[in-house]
């Protein structure tokens, strides 16, 4: 009864939110926040020209040049996403494991959803055969397949898309005709930039490809909802840049106006936000290294978190122990894991995963956690994982791992 229960944890409502960096606001866009506090009136619908602008700017300083006319700007991405697929209709495609706010907006509209498997090497993009088949599958059964949503760096995997895998995946869609929606909110994220290389598929496919960056992902608080979106500069491109704008309208999804500065400023990038960003992903690639660590040790099966403030986990192999414990499924992890972590550990059901796989996504954000001056330490320390409240959060984490191992151990059958 309990997952049946309108009031238990249902896929949507309780859906888990973009991870926090577990940080304090940075300064300098406090002060611009500040600053604005009495400005009343909102952005336009779409961003006014100064917030586009500083998007088309940050765009172009990543290799894809635009102009003002091919970009907008929504409270969030979850807004344009929803926009997107209303204008662009038919059948939605994403890769399974996904982020866990991808598919509740296809379904909100009544739009089918079909998840498709992703290769060895990553998560965020769909195997280019997998795609196939299931694009042959849903035209046999009479669907009508249009979107394809992906990440090259992606949530929950904390995985970084080789290129030649996102070229073999945008040739595919390509030849099926889709649009591809490219979710970059964590591109500037990546732990090892230098050793790393991140191609996005408008890069690859432009006249095919609309980009969506939510700004929580780097450079905003989450709690200061603003996003941005890039079309493709041609005819169709601009008709899609046209009815998007139409269902934000419909919506009233404007940015708030201080918030519109922030963005603008943050979009900008002056030297503290950019040092701020290299910070926080400095700090929170080690404590994702700490994380899969102890969580590779106990025998569970992870890849090296490459992007992001996250790890995706896969406890399958210390089934016996957890099963001893009543933990049967994805939901059941999750409430285990949350009560004997003590923060959230959203299983892999929200997702688009199977519940009936031991997969749980683990942010790193709750693991800095502690008073406004223990957070603002971790920013500038040479070594945070040795600060004390973070060393003890990694412990407690490394023992909970470490006690599932035991439990699989003592449970294991004999061979």
């Amino acid at each position: 009864m309990r997952r049946t229960d309108p009031e238990g944890h249902g896929p949507v409502r309780y859906g888990p939110p973009l991870p926090d960096d577990g940080l304090p606001v940075l300064p300098e866009l406090a002060a611009v926040l500040s600053a604005a506090a009495d400005r009343a009136e909102s952005e336009p619908v779409g961003g006014g020209t100064a917030l586009l602008e500083a998007a088309c700017g940050y765009w172009g300083r990543r290799g894809l040049p635009t102009e003002p006319e091919h970009a907008v700007a929504g409270p969030g991405a979850p807004a344009l996403l929803l926009a997107l697929t209303f204008a662009l209709g038919g059948d939605v495609l994403v890769p399974r494991p996904c982020a866990a706010w991808w598919a509740p907006y296809a379904r909100l509209l009544g739009r089918p959803v079909f998840h498709v498997a992703t290769p060895a090497e990553c998560g965020g993009v769909p195997d280019p055969y997998a795609l196939l088949e299931t694009v042959r599958r849903v035209r046999d059964e009479g669907g009508d397949p249009r979107l394809l949503v992906l990440s090259v760096a992606d949530d929950p995997s904390a995985t970084v898309a080789p290129p030649e895998v996102l070229h073999e995946t945008v040739e595919a869609a390509s030849g099926e005709g889709l649009h591809l929606v490219s979710d970059e909110t964590w591109r500037d994220t990546v732990h090892a930039p230098h050793d790393t290389v991140l191609v996005s598929p408008a890069e690859m496919l432009p006249e095919q490809v609309t980009v969506v960056t939510d700004l929580a992902g780097a450079h905003l608080p989450p709690g200061w909802p603003a996003a941005v979106a890039r079309f493709p500069a041609h005819d169709a491109g601009n008709g899609l840049h046209a009815r998007v704008l139409d269902v934000l309208t419909a919506l009233g999804a404007r940015v708030a106006g201080p918030v519109a500065l922030a963005a603008r400023y943050a979009l900008g990038e002056p030297a503290p936000v950019t040092a701020r960003v290299e910070a926080a992903v400095r700090l929170h690639a080690r404590v994702a290294a700490a994380a899969h660590a102890a969580a590779v040790r106990a025998g569970a099966l992870a890849r090296p978190p490459q992007a992001g403030r996250h790890l995706y986990i896969d406890l399958g192999p210390l089934r016996d122990g957890l099963s001893a414990r009543g933990v049967g499924d994805a939901q059941d992890l999750e409430d285990f894991l949350a009560a004997r972590l003590g923060m959230p550990a959203p299983g892999g059901h929200r997702f688009g995963d199977d519940l009936g796989a031991l997969r749980v996504r683990l942010s790193t954000g709750p693991l800095l956690a502690g008073t406004d001056e223990e957070r603002a330490e971790c920013v500038g320390s040479p070594a945070p994982l040795e600060l004390p409240h973070v060393h003890r959060a990694l412990i407690h984490l490394k023992t909970v791992f470490d006690d599932l191992r035991d439990d699989a151990q003592r449970w294991e059958s004999p061979r």
